[in-house]
C-alpha cells in the first residue's frame, strides 16, 4: 500500500507511542512469553494501519450521512462494514465504560472539590486565585482584588 497523507503527514510519520504499545502487548501475553522487537514493531504498524482503515471508513459513513463530525455510531458502523461486526458489542461496552470513567475523573479531578459551584462561587474563587497570584508576583504584597464598578453612570 502506498503511503497516504494523514492530516498533512506521510504515513511513516504517523505512529503510536512505542513504550505504551510494548506495555499493552506484554500485558496481553503470559509472563513467560517474549516478543521479538521486530514482532513488536510489526504489531505497532498493524495497529496504525487498523486505525487508518477504521478512521477512513468512519469518514465515509459520516460523509454519506452529510455530517462533518465523526461520531461513535459512525465508528461502530465502519467496524460492521469492514467485517468486524462480531466485535461491535464489546467495543460499545468499552466505549460506555470509557464515558463513565471520564465523567468520574472530571467530577473528582484535581480542580474539583467534590461539589458543584454556582457561577458566583466560581467567580469569587477565580478572583481569590487571581489575588493570590498577584501577591506572589508582587513579592508577597497583597492588594485586594479590584471590584468592578457597579454603577458606571456616576462617572463624569
Amino acid at each position: 500500500m502506498e503511503p497516504m497523507d494523514i492530516v498533512g503527514k506521510s504515513k511513516e510519520d504517523a505512529s503510536l507511542p512505542k513504550a505504551t504499545m510494548t506495555k499493552i502487548i506484554k500485558e496481553m501475553l503470559p509472563p513467560d512469553v517474549r516478543v521479538a522487537r521486530d514482532a513488536q514493531d510489526l504489531l505497532i504498524e498493524c495497529c496504525v494501519e487498523f486505525i487508518n482503515l477504521v478512521s477512513s471508513e468512519s469518514n465515509e459513513v459520516c460523509s454519506k450521512e452529510d455530517k462533518r463530525t465523526i461520531a461513535p455510531e459512525h465508528v461502530l458502523k465502519a467496524l460492521e462494514v469492514l467485517g468486524f461486526g462480531e466485535y461491535i458489542e464489546e467495543v460499545y461496552a468499552a466505549y460506555e465504560q470509557h464515558k463513565i470513567e471520564t465523567m468520574d475523573s472530571l467530577k473528582g479531578g484535581k480542580w474539583s472539590n467534590g461539589a458543584e459551584m454556582t457561577e458566583e462561587e466560581a467567580a469569587a474563587e477565580q478572583q481569590r486565585m487571581f489575588a493570590e497570584a498577584r501577591a506572589r508576583m508582587n513579592g508577597g504584597a497583597t492588594a485586594p482584588p479590584k471590584q468592578p464598578d457597579l454603577n458606571p453612570s456616576l462617572e463624569s
